[in-house]
């Protein structure tokens, strides 16, 4: 099925895209149409432009692959599935995830992973091939954040704030150097080949949609933040 979205806005558009039983949706002319594929589950869906915010959002299993950029919040909330991106996209990606992909061959914005959370065998991945803007994995209770930097050789792919609040799951960066300013409820150390274990399969998934050697972002130096359970908030609340 193909949908031309020159005309229609993200309301019918959507309602569209929901209601066909068709398994491979292609959606053409996109441009700034929010919330497609919302709650979908076992449909490919192929968008040709630039989704509005919120794409994928409450995604229960669907592929949704976009040739452009996305704008903010995509896979807020998702719930399975896989979410790619051949571009940039905006703040807030992967908001509150519960599990999925998320695969975005450029840049992101602010707060990206940020509540997002894990159970048992359910758990999100987010990987950035470029740099991240400030506050990544904010309030991280679960899942795993990789930040590959690729075309940021040289410096740290990431801004400030990085792990505020955090209290669950992964973040790796692949840098030379590590963060600065990092709070004291984070442990930052350099990834071991074991370690590198946990990112492989994502990193490889990664490459095969865009072309990059896995072998050689994996042979780099990245480092491996996580909550330091020494220094858990304690300040937050009241001694005994």
């Amino acid at each position: 099925m193909v949908i031309n979205a020159e005309d229609i806005g993200y309301y019918d558009l959507n309602k569209e895209i929901v209601g066909s039983d068709d398994a491979e949706i292609k959606v053409e002319n996109v441009l700034g149409q929010r919330y497609i594929g919302c709650g979908t589950s076992a449909k490919t869906i192929t968008v040709e432009g630039v989704p509005g915010n919120a794409l994928g959002a409450y995604l229960d299993g669907s592929t949704i692959i976009v040739h452009g950029n996305a704008q903010d919040a995509i896979g807020d909330t998702m719930n399975d599935g896989e979410i790619i991106v051949h571009g940039n996209c905006g703040d807030t990606t992967g908001y509150a995830m519960r599990s999925g992909k998320i695969f975005v061959k450029g840049n992101a914005g602010y707060r990206v992973g940020i509540h997002m959370k894990e159970y048992k065998e359910l758990y999100p991945k987010i990987i950035i091939g470029g740099k991240v803007g400030d506050f990544l994995g904010e309030y991280q209770a679960g899942g795993i954040i990789v930040v590959l930097g690729i075309g940021y050789e040289g410096s740290v792919p990431v801004g400030s704030f990085c792990g505020t609040g955090m209290h669950g799951g992964y973040i790796f960066i692949r840098s030379d150097q590590p963060p600065s300013g990092l709070p004291v409820q984070v442990c930052c150390e350099t990834a071991t080949d074991e370690d590198k274990k946990i990112i492989k399969k994502y990193v490889e998934e990664f490459c095969d949609c865009f072309g990059y050697s896995a072998k050689d972002l994996l042979s780099s130096r990245f480092y491996m933040l996580t909550p330091n359970t020494a220094s858990p908030y304690r300040q937050l609340y009241t001694e005994n």
